[in-house]
């Protein structure tokens, strides 16, 4: 993909051509397929590691080997199908985070994202790797302590840090209330927030470290509105699930793209946070307190409270790439309602491209060098 226009996102000595990282999706909706469709086009593709063997294998040790046979094939695949940047997104959730983490490294993919958490020992499990490590932040107070202890604890520094804000899709850093309220803060505020607040380390350090912007970032406006803002690039998750390449079933996409305002909601999680997602069957049957009987052969998540969980996450969320609805929790960002049809990868990268170059030109604006 040809971009004259957009400075790219540089992270140590990766160059993003297109200054857009795919979000990682779970579960099964980032595979292979969608990153590596994306790093062709000069972006960054980033493969979701969450939930790969579930369904597949019963026990604990068969749970964690398959979960580490899968996202090395995922990882492989990727490789066969792009020269471009991918990378994995790996939640600190994750019961089998390190095991996650060490694959990743060995398969030396570009960068790990790490969120749903503060993923305080990150560096510990790829230390000697040139892994480009990248935590998710929502706040910059979560952003100072996680310097502050990567530092302290292993001399190091992030390689860049995505912060994002309320308006992103699946499990979300902020009080359910403050969401609902709209009085948590926006992404507008926070990106600043952050920078200055990476700014006392990069000054001592005389490191780059780039903030990416995320959550409800939609199309080439947006992306330029936080270059502007000081971002060097932005991170997209919704946008990317009504395209071609992206591998969950038709239906999954439909709903998408038929999405109305009061449509999205805002639901607990059984790991005790709050998700946005879309309404569906199933959410009416939380709502009407139904309690959805599970096995669970392998606690996935380190905070869901088996005992007392209304449901099992990881199941409603492979049901829900199949399109059963009635099973399923279907996570999607604010701007779901904006998506409007099914389109390739490259049509959405090429569409984002020229908004942004419009959103340039017809402002006379300049980014910031």
């Amino acid at each position: 993909m040809i971009n004259q226009i957009l400075p790219p996102l540089i992270i140590g000595d990766l160059k993003i051509n297109v200054p857009i990282i795919q979000g990682g999706m779970g579960v099964k909706v980032s595979t292979a397929a969608l990153a590596s469709a994306v790093a062709n086009c000069g972006a960054a593709g980033t493969i979701a590691s969450v939930g790969l063997a579930h369904g597949k294998v019963t026990g604990v040790k068969d749970y964690v080997e398959y979960s580490n046979q899968a996202l090395q094939n995922e990882i492989r695949k990727a490789r066969k199908l792009t020269k471009g940047v991918f990378g994995v997104n790996i939640m600190v959730a994750l019961s089998n985070y390190e095991e996650m983490v060490r694959t990743a490294v060995k398969e030396k993919v570009d960068y790990i994202i790490s969120g749903a958490g503060l993923p305080l020992s990150l560096p510990k499990y790829a230390q000697g790797s040139q892994v480009k490590l990248i935590p998710i932040v929502s706040s910059a107070r979560s952003a100072d302590i996680i310097l502050k202890t990567w530092k302290r604890r292993y001399n190091r520094l992030p390689d860049a840090v995505i912060v994002e804000g309320p308006m992103a899709g699946g499990h979300l850093g902020f009080k359910a209330e403050d969401i609902i309220n709209n009085t948590a803060d926006r992404l507008e505020k926070l990106v600043p927030d952050v920078i200055k607040t990476l700014k006392k380390y990069t000054n001592e350090s005389k490191k780059e470290i780039p903030v990416i912007a995320a959550g409800g970032v939609f199309d080439g406006k947006d992306l330029v509105k936080f270059l502007k803002l000081g971002a060097k690039g932005v991170q997209m998750g919704t946008r990317f699930v009504a395209t071609n390449e992206c591998p969950v079933s038709d239906k999954f996409k439909q709903l998408y793209v038929a999405a109305k305002k009061e449509d999205v909601i805002i639901t607990k999680s059984p790991v005790g946070m709050p998700g946005r997602a879309l309404k569906t069957e199933f959410i009416n049957r939380l709502r009407r307190l139904e309690k959805i009987p599970f096995k669970c052969d392998f606690r996935c998540l380190q905070s869901c409270d088996v005992k007392n969980a209304p449901y099992c996450i990881a199941k409603a969320m492979c049901s829900a790439i199949n399109g059963e609805f009635d099973d399923s929790i279907v996570f999607a960002g604010s701007n779901v309602t904006r998506v409007n049809k099914i389109i390739s990868v490259a049509e959405l990268i090429k569409s984002i491209i020229s908004e942004a170059k419009e959103a340039l030109t017809s402002k006379l604006a300049t980014l910031p060098v």
